[in-house]
């Protein structure tokens, strides 16, 4: 457990760190829908909501299950146009041997291309509130997302 919680607190730590460096973006959101490799295989969508905040949805194939997260959108000050990073939180639920359901994070940086392509990396840690009650850090990923709405734009707050 000490080791969770020494990981959880250096990522809140950088985590803040790096809040105090970007802007709040006005970003035109896409619908996308994707893949996801790493911990957890995964079918990825992303459903805007507003120019910032998205639903970000997942179906777990390895262990059977549903994940859903509402992220805000940011960019880097002076950073590329299509680079954003994302804080999110949401349910997910797993029906494969038991019921679970965990409140997890979603933190994570994508790359928008200029054609309809984004890629992103992100880690999705979860509190588990049914069952066991652990804290997991293991499930990060790497996605590659469609975009069905072409061009991106992305600019800094002013």
């Amino acid at each position: 457990m000490k080791k969770h919680s020494t990981s959880f607190c250096l990522f809140s730590f950088l985590f803040l760190a790096l809040m105090l460096k970007i802007n709040t973006s006005n970003a035109q959101s896409n619908w996308e829908a994707g893949v996801r490799f790493g911990d957890n295989f995964s079918a990825d969508v992303t459903i805007p909501i507003s120019a910032e905040p998205r639903l970000h949805g997942a179906v777990y194939f390895d262990h059977f299950g549903i994940g859903t997260y509402f992220d805000w959108m940011y960019a880097l000050n002076g950073g590329p146009e299509g680079l954003k990073f994302y804080p999110g939180v949401g349910p997910e639920f797993f029906f494969e041997n038991r019921f679970d359901l965990n409140i997890a994070g979603d933190f994570g940086a994508e790359y928008s291309f200029k054609f309809p392509l984004t890629i992103a990396l992100d880690w999705r840690p979860a509190f588990a509130v049914t069952n066991d009650f652990k804290f997991g850090t293991s499930n990060w990923g790497l996605s590659a997302r469609f975009r069905f709405c072409e061009g991106v734009t992305f600019k800094k707050a002013k």
